[in-house]
């Protein structure tokens, strides 16, 4: 019996506006979170000395969220590319871990893969777990169009900044903060949804207890690395969970 989240399923079943619907609703969160970022982003660009086009192409070929807020302190440093390079592996090295759990799926999308790659930020790929399409959602499409969706929301957020940076005079202080209250949105509604509770837990814990043990600048890597390796210690069991089963 064909399941909504089959992704063998014929694609005559599927619906190409059902799909970008799906895709549109499950983004929306991250639209209001990268709007808000994405200005404050456009604004420190601006307030750098660099006009709107910069903050279009950064936007456009960078798309690291944090890597671009530090992008703008290097630059005004003239940093060296060694240091850029040094800079953006610390910071967004997290996106490898995020990557090892979508490799299969990725692959199967074929040339959109190179894309899918690029564009998985954290909230993407947060909401990207929590997919559940209906029946008539493709599941590859929907993928590929949130990805979309939500870099799109990135670029018109640092230029809408960028041009808000030239015309009017603005306080961004406190605006990164929409970041936090996201995540908290996400994990809410992975809470509700799932059927088991377990990685939320895992993920929880990892992050309190390095975060309590290395402080805030330090414990991201060694979370996400010890989430990573519980959720495969703990693999067979949370599939059972997941799938309804006792988990013994």
């Amino acid at each position: 019996m064909m399941t909504p989240n089959d992704e063998t399923a014929s694609p005559s079943l599927y619906s190409n506006s059902e799909t970008w619907k799906y895709a549109l609703v499950q983004s929306l969160p991250v639209f209001f979170g990268y709007l808000f970022l994405g200005i404050a982003f456009g604004i420190l660009l601006q307030q750098a000395g660099f006009h709107a086009g910069w903050a279009l192409l950064s936007s456009l070929i960078i798309y690291a969220g944090s890597g671009q807020f530090l992008l703008v302190s290097l630059l005004k440093s003239n940093a060296s590319l060694a240091a850029v390079a040094a800079m953006t592996l610390l910071i967004n090295g997290r996106h490898i871990f995020y990557g090892l759990s979508f490799v299969e799926k990725f692959r199967a999308m074929g040339r959109k893969c190179l894309y899918m790659i690029f564009s998985l930020t954290d909230e993407t790929y947060s909401v990207l777990c929590s997919l559940r399409p209906p029946a008539k959602v493709e599941p590859q499409k929907a993928m590929f169009r949130i990805a979309l969706l939500d870099h799109s929301y990135w670029i018109l957020g640092s230029l809408l900044g960028a041009l808000m940076g030239q015309l009017i005079p603005f306080d961004f202080e406190g605006v990164d903060f929409s970041m936090t209250a996201l995540f908290v949105v996400i994990f809410l509604d992975q809470w509700k949804s799932l059927p088991s509770h377990i990685p939320a837990v895992i993920g929880l814990f990892s992050s309190v207890f390095f975060l309590l043990l290395l402080g805030p600048d330090q414990f991201l890597l060694p979370s996400l690395a010890a989430t990573a390796i519980a959720m495969f210690a703990c693999k067979r069991w949370i599939v059972r969970k997941m799938e309804g089963g006792d988990g013994q």
